[in-house]
């Protein structure tokens, strides 16, 4: 792995003290992001959700608070996991946040499990994407929802600069997806209702699909 490569896989599974920060740095600069993408879905107060790439454990919180049902994080990093047990601590001792280190391709639970699903800045590293959106819906109960939340997708604001690291970010394994790709995406692994919504200002997108009733 190249030394570019190196320090851009640092956002795909943070490592070490660049990665302690990076994750800090990404609870902060996502924060917005993530509330316009959830703002595109409804949290039921009973809802048990699931953060996929839980990072610095932000999400976990902003879900945590806007139900009363329980919240789980995976994350394939064990520095994302011990520092969004940390974030959510005083919620872990209480039994409502559950965070565990996993990969999306298995997850460690039993069909039909969430209400909602929710993944943000972290799909297109996900291994095998098709498969890997297909898992989440295995683990969705009828009707239950996932979002997808990201700046960095093909034709966005960003693109340009996601460009330039194209070449160096192959090698993660980097998905690189405009708006309807995304919703063929959703339509194509068995999601009903699939959307997706942009803010081209901000560079942002939103794509949510239900798993039918």
């Amino acid at each position: 792995m190249s030394l570019a490569t190196g320090y851009l896989n640092q956002f795909r599974q943070p490592s070490g003290w660049f990665g302690r920060l990076n994750l800090w740095l990404m609870n902060r600069r996502h924060s917005k992001l993530t509330d316009w993408g959830l703002s595109h879905v409804t949290v039921n107060r009973d809802a048990t959700v699931l953060d996929v790439g839980c990072g610095g454990g932000r999400t976990v919180a902003k879900l945590a608070a806007a139900t009363d049902g329980r919240v789980y994080g995976v994350d394939f990093s064990e520095a994302s996991v011990r520092m969004s047990r940390a974030l959510n601590r005083r919620l872990v001792d209480q039994g409502r946040v559950d965070i565990r280190e996993s990969g999306v391709s298995r997850l460690p639970f039993p069909d039909r499990r969430f209400d909602l699903v929710t993944a943000v800045e972290t799909h297109f590293y996900w291994p095998d994407l098709p498969n890997d959106v297909r898992e989440v819906l295995r683990v969705l109960k009828p009707g239950g929802t996932l979002v997808i939340i990201a700046e960095a997708y093909k034709g966005g604001r960003h693109a340009r600069t996601m460009d330039v690291f194209a070449d160096t970010m192959r090698p993660l394994g980097y998905n690189h997806l405009d708006v309807a790709e995304h919703r063929d995406l959703l339509k194509n692994a068995g999601y009903s209702g699939a959307e997706v919504f942009e803010d081209y200002g901000k560079g942002w997108l939103c794509a949510v699909g239900n798993r039918p009733q």
